[in-house]
């Protein structure tokens, strides 16, 4: 008598997971937003320009083409700078301790340095390389004499650190940190802007603030949809009625209305408005899709029996009813995140979402279309509209593919 091989039972998930893993567009779709996730998380950790905002820029290099490479003088600004904790600094950025002036050349000529500025009238200029490398002390002092608060001595530089204490250094020390630390040369892998901020790390930093919005906004609407949408279809009659002309009165109300709505009444501009506007708004997707799922679902045999052992309505929905329309609502939730990445890009460009200096995708492209016509200006829009747009169609090809992986009509290769 042959002998049968006995096939081993496989779970929902894991026909699930081979459909999705089958579809190429949807993987690459996947890859794009956890490679764009771990940017986020990384913070300004990957950014060239770690300050607050990515607001480090010089004038004279606006608008440069990708590729720029020009030199930088580095001058203290002499102010201090207060103690921030790790993830401050990682997520909000480092106040730089420099301003920083492009330079075609310099020379240095004792305690001093003579520059020819980037894109100026090719005159010399002269700054102190003591007050660009050394932390003095700003104001009077009665420790030091003149008003300068350093001293040239023979080889050796006396001055008043920002704690009001002597130190000395040698001027061939001096001449060495200012070489290593305050002449940098700066690549700007994507350019400038109009005021010459990178756009690489505002591009990244404009990224952060899209995922925050799609996050925030969708997790919004998940809570209120789900809820609206369970009791609809679990009780309706009246309650269903009323919920039903609710989303009917919402969904007609379109986002960028409702968030001048929000702005005028609250007197306030800014991301948090946003997260409310496009999470009120974008929650009947949701509601109506729980609603569907719960009214072919409550009449099932299992749900019968929940109510026969006395469990309540509560517990009926959310731990017997709602598992079982989990696929359902992770698609729509998908699709929800992209919308809501070009629902904030467009508020954005119209100044209703984050306020500058902050950098949003939408507001590097009103910036970049003030420009449109002018000399290298094609970059100030098209790299924006394009993480846009690459960002979008990521999370459309997921979503598609969840919507197909969840689908037990789709054929396994």
């Amino acid at each position: 008598m042959p002998v049968v091989a006995q096939e081993t039972a496989k779970s929902p998930f894991y026909y699930i997971k081979k459909r999705f893993l089958n579809n190429k567009p949807a993987v690459f779709g996947l890859a794009i937003i956890v490679f764009c996730v771990l940017l986020t998380l990384l913070g300004n950790l990957v950014m060239p320009d770690r300050t607050p905002d990515a607001n480090d820029g010089a004038a004279q290099i606006q608008k440069k083409p990708i590729g720029f490479q020009v030199d930088m003088l580095k001058m203290r600004r002499g102010v201090s700078l207060e103690d921030n904790n790790i993830l401050t600094d990682i997520y909000s950025g480092i106040e730089s301790q420099y301003r920083i002036i492009p330079v075609e050349s310099y020379r240095m000529d004792g305690i001093d340095v003579y520059v020819r500025e980037y894109n100026g009238n090719g005159e010399e200029k002269k700054y102190s390389i003591v007050k660009a490398v050394l932390p003095l002390y700003i104001g009077q002092s009665s420790k030091m004499s003149g008003s300068q608060n350093y001293e040239l001595q023979g080889e050796t530089i006396k001055y008043l650190d920002s704690d009001e204490r002597i130190q000395t250094i040698t001027k061939s020390e001096l001449l060495s940190q200012f070489q290593k630390e305050n002449i940098e040369t700066r690549n700007y892998m994507l350019g400038t802007d109009k005021v010459g901020r990178d756009m690489l790390s505002r591009l990244l930093y404009g990224m952060r603030i899209s995922l925050s919005v799609g996050f925030v906004s969708v997790l919004i609407s998940v809570l209120v949809g789900i809820t609206l949408g369970a009791l609809a279809g679990f009780f309706g009659g009246k309650t269903d009625s009323i919920i039903m002309w609710l989303m009917t009165v919402v969904w007609s109300i379109p986002s960028i209305m409702l968030v001048i709505a929000i702005s005028m009444a609250l007197q306030s501009k800014g991301l948090w408005v946003v997260f409310l506007a496009i999470g009120l708004t974008s929650w009947v997707e949701i509601a109506r899709v729980v609603r569907g799922q719960i009214m072919s679902i409550k009449q099932k045999l299992f749900v019968e029996a929940a109510r026969s052992l006395g469990m309540s309505n509560r517990r009926i929905i959310y731990y017997h009813i709602m598992p079982n329309i989990l696929g359902p609502l992770i698609v729509i939730t998908t699709s929800n995140f992209a919308s809501a990445i070009l629902t904030e890009a467009g508020l954005s460009f119209l100044g209703l979402s984050v306020q500058i200096p902050t950098p949003s995708w939408g507001t590097m492209i009103n910036e970049g279309f003030t420009t449109i016509g002018t000399k290298d200006s094609w970059h100030l829009v098209f790299l924006p509209s394009f993480c846009i747009s690459l960002l979008v169609l990521a999370f459309n090809l997921f979503g598609n593919g969840l919507r197909d992986a969840y689908d037990p009509t789709t054929l396994l290769k």
